[in-house]
């Protein structure tokens, strides 16, 4: 019988490939925590070497220039993950259910049940060896062009381009999740982040903690996101713009942070704004969720804002990590239209901004036409506008400001666990 865990991961790797779909956040609901871990774990390492999965297979066929429907190369890169690289998996729950996989209309492609029965069994006679030849095969298989773009986008303002590979190699174990208390003590689970105050990690082995979470007394929030809301800065806001809002991790950080202040959160998609107000409830934190268009909001908008957070819709290029999916499906990313929509949003933000007021741009990108080009667009058309330095100098690669704080938020990849941001701040004369 077919496990829920392998279903699931099945179907999510039609949602990519077969949809180009990211993979939801909520996938793997309604399975047990056993099985939804299962279910991770496989589909993380189909995602990760699904390039070197279907380079390994396509030489064993007949006839490799015809290639294999999808719901064949599904249950063949499944069923290989498991064996190639989880030794705890039994080979023979690994073969036969993706064996079953492949004879499922649904999901898989019937008449291969034959061929999938025989590249696994093959393979699980000498797992050992299975392993070795996938690793041996070229690592860039596993990366897109749209990867490419990225590792070299992150590193070359480091000028670290020479750690490419390293880099590549870091995104691949997947990242431990990052958690802020928000009210009482944190639980036995939690362990605090040396590095950054406020922070807590999952213990190793410690199970995730959704009740807690659904209790509202803490929230996941990625390293990186709250090392740039814990910018510095004196201001005392009274009226504060949290642009693409949902799902309310900065709305909740700035609401602590400032709990006089009223905080407008904006999200235009319902669903998202529907999940940003209930999240805000369960937290206890109070702020006008608004239905709309950013941009459309501020043009209709009579108030100013002493303090605009504006996390822009990105191509999420500094996710590669938490999202394996994301080299698959980014060829339907329009990158001149996401730059074009975020340059929509500074437009409109800019002139909200009180006299004072400081501006945070960010989105987890690590493409230039994201950021960089950005910056020097407000550097070039808004004099009004001048750097405010409110990170510590690490988290910066502006040149000659080592010793100093950054107005730039870009953390060395390398370096820092969490994911790949650009932020920017400025304050207005």
């Amino acid at each position: 019988m077919l496990t829920p865990s392998r279903l699931a991961a099945a179907r999510a790797l039609h949602a990519v490939f077969g949809s180009g779909h990211r993979v939801g956040d909520r996938w793997d609901a309604g399975l047990s925590s056993e099985d939804a871990g299962l279910a991770q774990a496989i589909l993380g390492l189909s995602l990760r070497h699904w390039g070197r999965l279907q380079a390994y297979v396509k030489p064993r066929l007949k006839d490799p220039s015809r290639g294999l429907p999808l719901g064949s190369q599904v249950a063949l890169a499944l069923g290989l993950a498991q064996l190639a690289w989880m030794d705890g998996v039994a080979a023979h729950a690994a073969v036969n259910e993706s064996v079953e996989l492949v004879s499922n209309p649904a999901v898989g492609f019937p008449p291969h049940k034959g061929l999938v029965n025989a590249l696994l069994r093959r393979g699980a006679e000498k797992r050992e060896a299975l392993r070795a030849e996938l690793n041996a095969l070229p690592a860039a298989l596993d990366r897109t062009p749209f990867v490419e773009a990225a590792l070299q986008a992150a590193l070359a303002p480091h000028h670290a381009l020479a750690d490419l590979e390293a880099m590549w190699m870091k995104l691949q174990v997947p990242p431990r999740p990052a958690f802020r208390v928000l009210r009482n003590e944190a639980p036995a689970e939690l362990e605090a982040d040396p590095q950054l105050p406020g922070c807590w990690k999952l213990r190793e082995g410690a199970p995730f903690l959704g009740p807690w979470l659904q209790s509202g007394a803490g929230m996941v929030q990625d390293r990186s996101s709250q090392a740039l809301m814990a910018f510095a800065w004196e201001g005392n806001p009274t009226h504060i713009l949290d642009a693409c809002a949902a799902p309310g991790g900065k709305t909740t950080s700035l609401s602590l942070r400032f709990p006089g202040a009223r905080i407008s959160a904006v999200e235009r998609e319902p669903k998202r704004a529907e999940r940003l107000k209930q999240n805000l409830a369960d937290r206890g934190v109070k702020a006008d969720v608004i239905i709309a268009e950013v941009a459309d909001f501020l043009a209709n908008s009579t108030g100013t804002f002493d303090l605009i957070v504006l996390d822009a819709p990105c191509s999420g290029s500094g996710t590669l990590q938490k999202h394996p999916e994301l080299p698959w499906i980014a060829g339907n990313i329009d990158l001149a239209r996401l730059s074009e929509i975020q340059r929509d949003l500074l437009r409109a933000a800019i002139p909200k901004l009180d006299a004072g007021g400081l501006l945070i741009y960010a989105v987890c990108s690590w493409l230039p036409e994201e950021g960089e080009h950005h910056r020097a667009w407000v550097r070039a058309t808004h004099p009004e506008l001048e750097p405010a330095q409110v990170w510590p100098h690490g988290f910066g690669v502006e040149a000659g400001l080592e010793n100093a704080a950054t107005s730039c938020f870009r953390p060395h990849p390398l370096r820092w666990d969490g994911e790949g941001f650009q932020a920017f701040a400025w304050t207005k004369r």
